[in-house]
């Protein structure tokens, strides 16, 4: 049976805009937070995606309101439970999301998948807080997720082939690339992303160069949109600190050992664009 209903679990950056591609996908989609104020904010981000959707001439304004109309805002978990596919997108803490899955595992049908957005915790592991491991898989979308066309599709040990195979038709419905990658931490994006990201932190605690020196480099030596800190500041120094301890203590090699200097700098607050203030300042 093909997929019709999602359910969004959390209405930050990353839920919101999955639920504004799927609801523009023609999916029903209930977004479920754990207050009205976060559902708040999360549909005027959606509401904000739509207009610029309209704007830049990707859908008409038919279309935006009908996909507006598509998204049911709930703070009750009962109400996402009853849906086809559930896409988890709550903070990166193994605990919560476990304890997440493990109640909704007691709500939903035997037959609705399971899906964390998860950028790097282990498929296997969560899956394991649910009677459903082979209805379990990752679907790890990037930000922003109206703009980005990739989605790492990450298959569990126990996932099974009509699950992969029902993730990959929707990801593609949904306007997507979707990339097979295995359970292993940071899959591929940020195995390879996050120690660049922590290198050049070393590289700017060692005194190489200056930020500006090491942006530049990588934008203008290697082709890349951003330079390594500035992107540090728009994903958030405390995301990447967590990825870069989830590849140490997934691998235990010395070259995922995060720098001091980042360590410091989560420690002290200065997040990057979420606190206004990382390697640069953001009014």
């Amino acid at each position: 049976m093909p997929i019709q209903k999602i359910g969004v679990l959390g209405a930050g950056q990353m839920g919101a805009g999955i639920a504004q591609v799927a609801a523009l996908a023609g999916l029903e989609v209930a977004l479920r937070d754990v207050e009205d104020r976060f559902l708040v904010k999360g549909l005027s981000a959606i509401d904000q995606g739509l207009a610029k959707a309209v704007e830049k001439g990707k859908a008409t304004d038919d279309a935006r309101r009908a996909a507006r109309g598509r998204i049911r805002p709930t703070t009750r978990l009962d109400e996402a439970a009853h849906c086809d596919l559930i896409i988890e997108a709550v903070p990166e803490d193994p605990a919560l999301k476990k304890q997440v899955f493990a109640e909704l595992d007691k709500k939903a049908a035997g037959h609705v998948i399971f899906a964390t957005n998860t950028s790097s915790i282990s498929i296997t592991e969560l899956a394991a807080a649910t009677a459903r491991p082979d209805r379990f898989i990752g679907l790890h979308f990037f930000n922003p997720v109206p703009v980005m066309k990739l989605v790492e599709v990450v298959r569990g040990l126990h996932t099974s082939d009509a699950t992969l195979k029902a993730c990959l038709e929707l990801c593609e419905r949904l306007g997507k690339t979707p990339v097979e990658v295995h359970d292993f931490p940071g899959f591929v994006s940020n195995r390879i992303l996050m120690p660049m990201v922590n290198e050049a932190v070393f590289a700017l605690q060692d005194g190489v160069a200056t930020k500006e020196a090491i942006d530049a480099v990588m934008k203008l030596g290697m082709n890349h949109p951003m330079g390594p800190l500035e992107l540090a500041d728009f994903i958030g120094l405390d995301t990447c600190l967590q990825i870069m301890e989830v590849l140490y203590d997934g691998f235990r090699d010395p070259k995922y050992r995060p720098a001091p200097l980042l360590r410091k700098m989560v420690s002290a607050g200065l997040l990057g664009r979420k606190s206004r203030r990382g390697f640069y300042e953001y009014e």
